[in-house]
């Protein structure tokens, strides 16, 4: 416990440490850059782009009100929260490998690595979604007070996403395989996860096996809110909530465990 209240306390301390390697963090990304951070938000209009062309005429028939804008709407929720969450999982998987040098240094305040991954990654999301609002408003589709739903759901992506890429990034310095094993797992994962296609358009036994993808639900609660103008279903995120309590727990408790023999591995 008095681990937990010193890594916190560490955490507030060193706040504008964190506010100064978040901006630093964008500025070094894109130097040199003519277009900056545009470049960020392209990737994931551009994966939306393309599978919009290739998948409307087959799943825009499938899903409610279905007129030209449906699909693009229900892929965009999706492929922006996912952005979130691959993009948090995969930094920090190697953020402790590729700040070793600063880990070494007894006084650099180590916790604060994963925070500054998560927040520049939210950030990156917020400037997306707000691409995004301005097309909702442009097609007037703009949900209404229901919108304000979508913060807890993106919290607790964000939150699993931080739990999980914690206990990959303390586990990556000791089992280095787990580098290019991870990519590979989060591309079959993001196809198995309804994101492109639509849940009931599956098999039967295919939609009972989603019932073990976490992300599943917590998808379908954040494209539900601008597809359909719909609350969360409650009940199926309870579950998940503790899981990601869970993630960062396990997380926290194993890098600090290991943070010794971490830094002897770098």
């Amino acid at each position: 416990m008095s681990s937990w209240r010193g890594m916190i306390a560490s955490l507030w301390r060193y706040r504008g440490f964190v506010r100064t390697s978040v901006a630093r963090d964008f500025q070094l990304r894109y130097r040199g850059s003519a277009l900056g951070i545009v470049w960020t938000l392209l990737q994931p209009i551009g994966t939306v782009v393309v599978l919009t062309i290739g998948f409307t005429r087959v799943m825009q028939p499938r899903l409610p009100g279905g007129d030209g804008f449906t699909y693009s709407i229900y892929l965009c929720a999706g492929v922006f929260a996912w952005g979130l969450f691959a993009e948090i999982v995969q930094r920090e998987l190697n953020v402790f490998i590729e700040n070793g040098n600063y880990l070494k240094k007894s006084s650099f305040p180590r916790s604060s690595l994963p925070l500054i991954v998560a927040i520049t990654a939210i950030i990156n999301f917020v400037l997306a979604f707000a691409i995004y609002f301005v097309l909702l408003f442009a097609i007037d589709r703009v949900p209404g007070w229901v919108a304000l739903w979508t913060l807890p759901v993106i919290l607790m992506i964000a939150l699993l996403a931080v739990g999980l890429g914690i206990l990959l990034g303390t586990a990556n310095v000791f089992f280095r395989d787990l580098g290019p094993a991870v990519p590979i797992v989060l591309q079959f994962w993001f196809w198995l996860t309804p994101i492109v296609y639509v849940f009931d358009t599956l098999p039967e036994f295919a939609r009972h096996a989603l019932k073990y993808n976490p992300l599943h639900p917590l998808m379908a609660a954040y494209q539900n809110i601008f597809l359909s103008q719909r609350l969360p279903d409650f009940s199926s995120l309870a579950p998940l909530a503790v899981l990601t309590g869970i993630f960062l727990l396990l997380g926290a408790r194993f890098f600090l465990s290991r943070v010794g023999e971490l830094v002897d591995e770098l």
